[in-house]
């Protein structure tokens, strides 16, 4: 900075100065503006010096960003890969397919493969049995069970192994396709279409369709099924049981198997279910059906066939928090046993045991359940129901068998638990029941607390 001397510079001096007009000479003067002139000019070049350096970096950060935008580019073009685990809060039998992720037409598809499990433990009051009284009641494990499912792109898979205490067996496995209108291929070892979808019960001990083998039943085939609108179809053709093992009690679905003089196995199976959802997606649906299954029955004795079938009504209302289902249903077996053999009633098995059932005979089905809205902050649902189901038997003198689940199902994060009373009269695993001839006409009483671990 250029400026004067300042006349006051030796103001602490002891004595006074006196001022004089100040006087410059011509060529003092001249310094000066000559001096101010060079610091405006070297004022001028740094400004622009600055600019131009502001310029540069500009220049340099518009060059790194254009090589930023070029990865994302390289990256968003390469194929991704996930592997998700969930909580499917699944409590008995679950085979979703998870849909084809999706993506842009000029990428490869997104694949994605979900990995479940559960692990469940019984406690249990029978008392129908001396030691479960004595003991007062028992406890053990239920179930550890794995599932996988995936997809890639709209190929689809499902598979479910269960291991118990006294056997392990696959659940189901099957790889499928989906269809662009969402309709859905399955091939293995799938669900059964028929009646009342996917359970025919609230409850974790089921009912008596299911162990006729005509609810949750799981046999090895080709599933077709899809929706339009408020119209569901399902259609299946199934070659045999699940296992291709019918000499084997170890599996989930109650099948005809082969012991003793009761050599039948089922074979060469058709299904179809048809049902029509009134309200759909409203606050009260109600899907009215109705299913039919025809197949064959092969004795491995005199290598002859016989035959099977079933048909069934379903309702499954859901209006706000109650869920209503009532199922009528016949079957019957006209099997080919050889002479000598009770063709009056035919052997299923499943759990590492076996019984016999009437060949012919109807169900009925009559369950209530109410979900209730939960006020505690750690439990999630509250659903109470009570399921009825009934078999009515052809045969000449036989007891009806009956079975009626009071219970509540609550969930809570990835914990499940049922607490079910059931009473059962005349039902296999309860005393003398039977769903054959024979039996007991006593109403039996068990207290059972299953509680699960999902994820």
């Amino acid at each position: 900075m250029c400026q004067n001397p300042s006349p006051t510079a030796n103001r602490n001096r002891p004595h006074k100065v006196r001022h004089r007009p100040l006087t410059v000479k011509p060529a003092t003067l001249t310094l000066i503006c000559t001096a101010a002139l060079l610091c405006h000019s070297a004022g001028a070049l740094a400004a622009k010096e600055s600019v131009s350096a502001l310029k540069q970096e500009i220049a340099g950060l518009k060059a790194r960003l254009e090589v930023l935008e070029g990865l994302v580019m390289r990256l968003s073009k390469e194929p991704s890969y996930e592997l998700v685990t969930v909580n499917p809060e699944r409590t008995a039998v679950e085979s979703a397919a998870v849909e084809p992720a999706v993506s842009k037409p000029e990428q490869k598809p997104r694949s994605s493969v979900t990995i479940g499990g559960a692990l469940r433990f019984n406690m249990v009051y029978r008392e129908d049995v001396d030691d479960s009284v004595g003991k007062r009641g028992e406890s053990g494990l239920d179930i550890f069970r794995l599932n996988v499912d995936g997809s890639i792109s709209n190929i689809l898979v499902s598979a479910e192994y269960r291991f118990y205490s006294y056997m392990n067996t696959i659940h189901h496995g099957w790889v499928g396709y989906q269809f662009a209108d969402d309709s859905q291929l399955q091939i293995g070892i799938n669900q059964v279409p028929f009646g009342l979808l996917p359970y025919a019960a609230h409850n974790a001990w089921f009912g008596v369709p299911y162990y006729v083998g005509l609810a949750d039943d799981y046999d090895m085939g080709i599933k077709y099924q899809r929706s339009d609108g408020p119209w569901n179809s399902q259609f299946a053709f199934y070659k045999n049981e699940e296992l291709n093992d019918s000499a084997s009690a170890d599996r989930y679905s109650y099948d005809l198997v082969r012991e003793g003089d009761q050599q039948n196995e089922e074979v060469n199976q058709l299904n179809a279910r048809l049902a029509y959802t009134f309200g759909l997606g409203s606050s009260c649906e109600t899907e009215l059906g109705a299913s039919l299954e025809a197949g064959q029955v092969y004795n491995t004795t005199n290598n002859e066939r016989g035959d099977h079938r079933a048909a069934a009504l379903h309702l499954d209302s859901r209006c706000g928090r109650w869920n209503l289902q009532l199922q009528g249903t016949r079957y019957d077996y006209d099997v080919a046993d050889p002479a000598g053999v009770d063709d009056s009633v035919v052997r299923v098995g499943a759990f590492a045991g076996t019984y016999d059932i009437a060949s012919d005979a109807d169900i009925l089905v009559a369950n209530l359940a109410y979900n209730f809205a939960s006020t505690w902050e750690h439990i999630d649902s509250i659903t109470c129901y009570n399921d009825y189901s009934r078999l009515i038997k052809d045969l000449a003198g036989a007891r009806d068998s009956q079975i009626n689940t009071l219970g509540c199902a609550i969930g809570s994060g990835p914990i499940f638990t049922y607490l079910d009373y059931i009473l059962a009269n005349n039902m296999p695993y309860f005393g003398d029941g039977s769903l054959a001839a024979g039996g007991n006409d006593e109403w039996q009483s068990r207290l059972n607390i299953n509680i699960g671990y999902y994820w």
